[in-house]
């Protein structure tokens, strides 16, 4: 017998997060059931605002359609699906045929703020490499550069991973990187996406001897039909973030891909909630055992959901508080 439910979640986020400088208050998706044989597996579908194509609408309607599929012994079918969908299905469907670890790697990269006194407690308690992961751009690219520069000066065995989010030209990436000594560029493992163009990033790569990291270009990239990742040039790592790739098969492949190039591959949170990035800890033990995670960000939220993180003193939510949009049974 297989039966399948649909739940609508919403949870308030913490004052400060800004996506595409638009602020994020609440965090809003769904919780996908599929029950066969006794066995259970869940998923989270949420569409990044601002970066998902698909509102949380349309995500819901083609959850329901494809969960309606499976439910009568139809396989899923994801190469057409939303991202978001085929990412929370596919994960249920993962957990359902035990075909994901219990065990996740839950070593994630820190976020940090800017101040080194708040990471030394964090760092003391890592596994391995101390890296770290700092949002720039936000803010004037001098006013970066320091203080990158006063975080790797202040933690001599630190090493960062930056984030611009396409936020500069190609002259405000040459200022920023002005205020890094050439003795210290060695211990950016690299910077996510620098510059606006993605041309302007490979310049800026080779002419400052930092390595970069491929994100929203991928993204936009792994639309277009045949694509490689060998497609991708000049690239140090993959950002590898299924809810606005698509599915764990699909994303599966890429990372198989890049590892068949020497590219560097980080499994990456869209700000899910505890249950997805819990879920992605698991999945990231099994396709890159030996990389930091980035998911580092349940402490964005307010609450958890149903899964609590490891050591998160925030309350949880059960999925029995949850709003229960739909559901269906096949008796076979």
């Amino acid at each position: 017998m297989r039966s399948v439910k649909l739940y609508r979640y919403t949870l308030p986020m913490d004052s400060g997060v800004v996506l595409r400088n638009n602020k994020l208050t609440h965090r809003v998706g769904y919780v996908v059931e599929l029950s066969e044989q006794g066995r259970v597996g869940y998923g989270e579908i949420a569409p990044l605002p601002g970066f998902s194509p698909e509102s949380v609408e349309e995500a819901g309607a083609l959850a329901k359609e494809m969960m309606g599929d499976w439910v009568e012994y139809r396989c899923f079918n994801y190469e057409h699906a939303f991202a978001s969908v085929a990412c929370g299905l596919s994960m249920a469907e993962m957990e359902l045929t035990q075909q994901l670890p219990q065990r996740g790697n839950y070593n994630t990269a820190p976020l940090c703020k800017g101040d080194p006194d708040a990471l030394w407690p964090i760092l003391g308690n890592m596994v391995g490499e101390k890296i770290a992961k700092v949002k720039v751009g936000r803010h004037e690219p001098i006013r970066d550069g320091m203080m990158v520069s006063l975080l790797l000066e202040s933690i001599p065995n630190l090493k960062l991973r930056l984030d611009a989010n396409r936020a500069w030209s190609r002259e405000q990436a040459d200022k920023f990187i002005s205020y890094l000594p050439q003795s210290m560029r060695h211990r950016i493992v690299f910077i996510e996406e620098p510059c606006h163009k993605p041309s302007d990033s490979l310049s800026f790569s080779l002419d400052s001897g930092v390595f970069i990291a491929w994100d929203e270009t991928l993204q936009d990239a792994a639309q277009q039909p045949n694509f490689r990742v060998a497609d991708l040039t000049g690239g140090r790592a993959l950002i590898i973030k299924p809810m606005v790739l698509g599915s764990l098969g699909y994303c599966q492949n890429l990372i198989e891909q890049a590892n068949a190039m020497n590219m560097q591959v980080v499994v990456s949170s869209s700000i899910e909630s505890s249950l997805g990035l819990t879920q992605l800890a698991r999945w990231a033990a099994l396709v890159a055992p030996t990389a930091t995670p980035g998911l580092d960000t349940v402490d964005l939220f307010q609450e958890q959901l149903i899964t609590p993180w490891p050591e998160c003193s925030l309350p949880v939510k059960g999925i029995e508080e949850l709003e229960l949009l739909w559901e269906q049974i096949a008796l076979k």
